[in-house]
């Protein structure tokens, strides 16, 4: 059986610094053992990132766009980033990306890095943002910028994201929330940005009632969790985690009443600060923190 440890999360590194990078070697290592696919591309291009200590309260990081530090729950290992939306669009701002201009999806932080640039924008950090088809559209809901790319997905079937509850992650100017699929569908709620996933991880300060800590699944994943209405913790585990032990983290260890998983395996990762582009594989919507030249 595999439950999660009650061991305390033990601090590995804090990223913190302006310009340039940090060797990435110990991250790209385990990434490499686990998924046994070549890292991607690091390090396209420069970028001026302020990452403050991430404390274990998650404390405000003033003057910081967005907080990341590795941390240790027993044998698993996570990046977690957190983002307060107190501070969004002070100077940078939390956003869904999922297609270009032309109607075609980025598909990975490339070619999204490359229009940013266009526009003047910097992406600071970035990470794949809930399920999604074949041809890279959302698999349920997907909100960018006001405008409903497609609606709630309410249907039956197979697979992680109709293990309901699945769930919302949705954001506005200066908060957001994580909330089950269907209590959203009746809040009448119009967020900025929403994203549909699942299945939800946590749900009130309840681990999702079908993940067992029983559960031998293994595998590379990443979620996202809100506390206090408007700090967003994203994490995305080193090695592969069950779903109960990555539950867990969430619920026990960042203090996350209501977290949602948004993918495994193909979880990616954008971080300049950890030298960090993960391209393992083609992803759907993205999220991610960017900065405008003008606001800087």
């Amino acid at each position: 059986m595999d439950h999660a440890k009650s061991d305390q999360i033990t601090p590995i590194s804090v990223y913190q610094l302006r310009g340039g990078g940090r060797s990435a070697s110990r991250t790209t290592d385990r990434r490499q053992a686990a998924l046994r696919w070549p890292f991607g591309w690091g390090g396209l291009i420069p970028v001026f990132l302020t990452v403050s200590c991430l404390t274990l309260g998650f404390e405000r990081a003033a003057a910081a766009p967005v907080a990341c530090q590795d941390i240790s729950d027993g044998e698993s290992q996570y990046v977690v980033c957190t983002f307060d939306m107190r501070q969004n669009r002070r100077p940078a701002e939390l956003r869904l990306f999922l297609a270009g201009e032309d109607g075609k999806p980025y598909g990975g932080f490339a070619a999204l890095i490359n229009a940013l640039k266009q526009r003047g924008e910097t992406l600071l950090f970035g990470m794949n943002a809930g399920m999604f088809q074949t041809n890279l559209r959302p698999v349920g809901l997907y909100v960018e910028a006001h405008h409903v790319i497609r609606r709630i997905n309410e249907r039956g079937g197979s697979g992680n994201f109709h293990l309901k509850p699945n769930g919302i992650f949705f954001f506005g100017k200066h908060s957001a929330g994580v909330m089950e699929t269907s209590v959203f569908a009746k809040s009448g709620l119009k967020p900025d940005f929403a994203t549909q996933s699942g299945p939800m991880l946590v749900i009130d300060g309840a681990i999702h009632p079908k993940i067992q800590a029983s559960g031998t699944s293994q595998k590379i994943r990443n979620g996202v969790g809100v506390r206090e209405g408007h700090l967003v913790i994203f994490a995305i585990s080193e090695v592969p985690v069950t779903f109960y032990r990555f539950a867990s983290l969430f619920r026990d260890r960042l203090g996350c009443p209501n977290a949602l998983y948004l993918d495994g395996s193909v979880s990616s990762l954008y971080l300049p600060a950890l030298d960090r582009a993960d391209g393992l594989r083609p992803i759907g919507p993205i999220v991610g923190v960017v900065e405008n030249a003008a606001r800087k």
